[in-house]
């Protein structure tokens, strides 16, 4: 990972206030949280730090918190009955923190960051989204990182690509040697 870059797990109660300030941007309309309250942000996260199934974590830029990155298990979260998960399938979400000055690049930065984090772990063997259909600027990213995208499922919320992207894609698309 860039050394610029660091997760750190998420504090659902510290955290609440960037967090909710993050969800409720407009940038945020895909995370769908826009008329979150904060004990909304606080109840959301605190289920997913106990869920033995959902992680939550903060990446940070130079020491300062720059995105949300959720990973999660599609057995047994967001994707249940969706597709057929295999071993090594790890879900996945992140939301780039809203700036006033952004800087080209980043986001691609960051989602490169997410996904080196994932396959750091040698169990995982693909890494699995479902981004609303609507959502062109992640399809452009994830595209840019060796997703493809499998089928189009209706989940209860949304219209979404169930994409996928294993290992080899990943590195394939970057040129990262984890």
């Amino acid at each position: 990972m860039n050394n610029s870059f660091s997760i750190r797990p998420l504090a659902p109660f510290a955290d609440a206030g960037l967090l909710h300030g993050w969800v409720t941007h407009p940038k945020a309309a895909f995370w769908m949280m826009q008329e979150a309250s904060l004990p909304d942000v606080e109840r959301e996260y605190m289920a997913i730090s106990a869920s033995e199934h959902h992680d939550a974590f903060i990446g940070e830029y130079e020491g300062e918190p720059a995105f949300l990155m959720e990973r999660y298990d599609p057995a047994h979260v967001e994707l249940v009955g969706l597709y057929d998960a295999q071993p090594g399938d790890v879900g996945m979400h992140f939301l780039v923190a809203p700036t006033d000055k952004p800087v080209h690049g980043f986001t691609r930065a960051v989602i490169a960051a997410v996904m080196e984090t994932l396959f750091a772990d040698p169990a995982t063997r693909r890494v699995v989204v479902e981004p609303d259909v609507r959502n062109t600027a992640v399809h452009r990213l994830n595209e840019a990182v060796g997703f493809e995208i499998v089928e189009k499922i209706a989940k209860p919320e949304k219209d979404a690509y169930l994409s996928v992207c294993t290992r080899e894609s990943f590195h394939a698309a970057v040129g990262a040697a984890l």
